[in-house]
């Protein structure tokens, strides 16, 4: 499997950019709860973080330790959030930015050069380079979104609590069988997406 490493970072470090800012966003698919984003600035030099690869491949235990190792290192952390009545507002790719500049205002610093998973962001307002693949590659943006995803995940846990006919806590708010199930006989709560075709067309039973 491969591993993320600092060689963008270190390039950029050489370059002259010491704030270099790895950003990544978790949530965009499910069909209820916020979208969340997290920035992170990691000195410049060689990090130790044990296990850290795309949080996607990661066992919830392993992120959380993880993101603990990501929270000591780094320089600095941030988070943002786009919420649901925001995500069926705007949709969901102009939310995501939202999201993520959010994240990035809330650093202690203005960024020099932001890193981001997947394609260019035209909303995020900010000078950044998008790499494919970039959570399984790229350290930064591999550490945002492992906190992203701690936080996240956390976060619809509480509110399976609340909703326990969803299995949030299990989903995440993804489309499962389940999940598909239960918004069929139970309808919508306030934390389901109306603007996402499975939430504002249910199936017949």
């Amino acid at each position: 499997m491969q591993l993320p490493t600092l060689e963008r970072e270190t390039a950029l470090w050489a370059q002259g950019h010491t704030t270099v800012v790895g950003l990544d966003e978790v949530g965009r698919g499910p069909l209820a709860g916020p979208v969340i984003a997290a920035a992170v600035v990691f000195p410049p030099g060689q990090l130790l973080i044990d296990g850290l690869r795309d949080s996607k491949t990661m066992t919830p235990a392993a992120r959380e330790r993880t993101a603990s190792q990501v929270r000591e290192q780094a320089v600095a952390y941030a988070l943002g959030a786009a919420s649901v009545r925001e995500i069926d507002r705007l949709n969901i790719r102009v939310a995501t930015a939202l999201a993520m500049r959010r994240a990035i205002a809330r650093l202690p610093m203005p960024p020099d050069y932001v890193l981001i998973d997947g394609n260019p962001v035209p909303e995020l307002g900010t000078r950044h380079e998008a790499l494919v693949g970039g959570d399984g590659a790229c350290m930064s943006i591999a550490a945002a979104s492992v906190l992203a995803k701690c936080v996240r995940d956390r976060l619809m846990r509480q509110l399976g609590r609340r909703y326990p006919v969803f299995h949030w806590e299990e989903n995440k708010g993804y489309a499962t069988k389940v999940h598909l199930h239960a918004l069929d006989n139970d309808g919508p709560t306030r934390h389901h997406r109306t603007s996402f075709a499975p939430v504002a067309q249910p199936r017949l039973l």
